[in-house]
């Protein structure tokens, strides 16, 4: 509620359930939610709102049902820090502190991405004659979907 983006169940689903109908992208922005994929203990994802953005890789954020020394399930915490530790600076994998005290995060944990509270951006592929496949809105898609391009861009490239 506090994002103003409406969607509903578990948060594994939102990622795919925004496409379309929100703004997704790599990149935080204060009120954007950052979207986990279901994972390990996460068997239903998780989602949190981005407070503050202190840095390309650094973000606050508040969240809810998220343990940790001094966080009861169920509680809302807010300040809490999020590092980008993702190979490609894209914010695929983060680590989330763990309890209330600063500087102590636990395992790394795959990320979607960040879902905005705004319409998406129509991705346009357009091809040149003698050019490389280019998409004008990259930020758009996945890290995955990007890859895949990439790939079809340089099998074309090479004919």
């Amino acid at each position: 509620m506090t994002s103003g983006i409406d969607l509903r169940g578990n948060a594994r689903d939102w990622w795919a359930n925004a496409a379309g109908r929100y703004h997704r992208s790599q990149t935080p922005e204060v009120g954007a939610v950052l979207s986990f994929p279901a994972s390990g203990g996460m068997r239903s994802g998780h989602v949190a709102v981005v407070e503050q953005v202190l840095g390309p890789r650094h973000i606050l954020i508040h969240h809810a049902n998220w343990e940790g020394p001094g966080i009861r399930k169920g509680s809302v915490t807010r300040g809490i820090s999020v590092v980008d530790v993702s190979p490609n600076n894209d914010w695929t994998r983060v680590r989330v502190q763990t309890g209330l005290a600063p500087g102590i995060y636990g395992r790394e944990y795959p990320t979607n991405g960040f879902i905005h509270n705004r319409a998406p951006a129509e991705p346009v592929l357009t091809a040149g004659r003698a050019g490389p496949v280019e998409l004008a809105a990259a930020a758009e898609m996945s890290p995955h979907l990007a890859r895949h391009l990439s790939v079809s861009a340089q099998v074309f490239a090479a004919d």
